[in-house]
């Protein structure tokens, strides 16, 4: 998520290796297990690394909320970025029932 990654930029120059860091680290996490998934080979694989960005996922709405709480940067632009990373996980979660369904109805 590019935005989240932009929004990082205004944090205070302490935080680069705190709340900076981990915020950069969770939203490319999300596109990295996505694509490392799909290239993968199974559905199986697949749908263990769609779970792993879910989780990388949750890392970014928490940390999102720490910063909005710690007063970094401008609150409308994270509500841009709030509202990008819930439909990121929309659709996480409409691929990972996708496959779910798929793996349970055979090959």
């Amino acid at each position: 998520m590019l935005c989240s990654l932009l929004l990082t930029r205004k944090f205070p120059r302490e935080e680069i290796y705190g709340l900076t860091g981990q915020i950069r680290r969770a939203s490319v996490s999300i596109a990295s297990n996505i694509a490392e998934g799909y290239g993968g080979g199974s559905r199986e694989q697949y749908r263990q690394f769609l779970d792993i960005a879910m989780g990388s996922h949750m890392e970014l709405q928490t940390q999102l909320i720490l910063a909005i709480k710690l007063g970094f940067g401008d609150y409308s632009e994270f509500e841009k970025v709030e509202s990008l990373a819930s439909e990121v996980g929309r659709m996480l979660s409409a691929m990972v029932c996708g496959l779910r369904l798929a793996l349970n109805s055979g090959p």
